[in-house]
């Protein structure tokens, strides 16, 4: 039973988060549709009750209805469903390629940013010839050297993303490194290692999460224009990007064929965006202030 103390702690903090949700419905509208994104990514059985690789011939094409609530494919699969289990595919792609990116960016960045000399330089104008390639162009020429596929893809994208994470990295590494109570932590006697760890990492990766959040909706869009492609997961697989390449060929007669898996890439993709625009902008703030 909650006492008069326990409903005065609450009542701000249930008037602080209602306050927020007025002030910004569409963040709120962001991160409910994340939120079942990342239910159809673990349990895409909740949500979708068809097989999304089952086919029906006698139901090809069909239209939105109480059966198919956005219609069927030319092969009578049920479109929802692929929807649903594409998110699977098309968001666990994209976020290991961020996976990758992060933690290799980083490596390379502190590493850089506390040996200076020669070897910064050099890892330095290799992320400038790598940084000169838009990130889609890099990934599509490193996936037509590897081949096509779901590991692959995420080796692609991952590797375009590095040097993103690895600059901003180095150059707090700089900072950091340089500061007062690294200095004086490293007169009272630390071990380099311990140092590194407990004062250099933990700042310099500061804006790290704001970078990969940002960073997921371009990887989506990647992951999205590669399987279009066809260099992503191969059919009969549900994934968006691979979703709309089946489907821009019935446009005419069939247009719920492409468009439904079009909606979902650039819903995720806004979804992201925001989220991680609104990340950043309380990120600068607090560095402000």
């Amino acid at each position: 039973m909650s006492t008069p103390v326990d409903l005065t702690l609450r009542a701000p903090a249930t008037s602080a988060a209602a306050g927020w949700l007025r002030r910004h419905p569409g963040l709120a509208l962001a991160a409910v549709y994340l939120l079942l994104n990342a239910i159809a990514v673990i349990a895409p059985g909740w949500l979708a009750h068809y097989d999304p690789l089952a086919a029906d011939p006698l139901a090809a094409q069909l239209g939105s209805s109480a059966e198919h609530w956005l219609g069927t494919d030319q092969l009578g699969r049920d479109i929802f469903s692929r929807v649903v289990y594409g998110a699977r595919y098309s968001l666990s792609i994209s976020a290991a390629a961020i996976g990758v990116a992060t933690l290799f960016g980083t490596a390379l960045g502190l590493f850089a940013g506390l040996v200076r000399g020669w070897l910064d330089e050099l890892i330095t104008r290799v992320l400038d010839v790598v940084s000169a390639f838009p990130d889609l162009l890099l990934a599509l020429m490193l996936i037509s050297f590897t081949g096509p596929g779901a590991v692959n893809l995420v080796f692609a994208l991952g590797v375009a993303s590095v040097p993103r994470f690895a600059r901003v990295v180095r150059a707090q590494t700089f900072v950091v490194a340089a500061s007062g109570y690294v200095e004086h932590a490293r007169t009272l006697g630390l071990a380099p290692a311990v140092l590194v760890w407990r004062h250099v990492l933990p700042h310099a990766i500061a804006q790290v999460p704001v970078l990969a959040t940002i960073g997921l909706g371009t990887a989506i869009i990647g992951t999205s224009g590669l399987s279009f492609l066809g260099m992503g997961p191969q059919p009969p697989a549900a994934e968006w990007g691979l979703m709309l390449a089946e489907g821009r060929n019935y446009l005419y007669n069939a247009w719920w064929i492409a468009v439904w898996p079009g909606v979902a890439i650039t819903a995720a993709v806004i979804a992201v965006n925001a989220l991680g625009g609104y990340w950043q902008a309380r990120f600068e703030r607090r560095e402000a202030a």
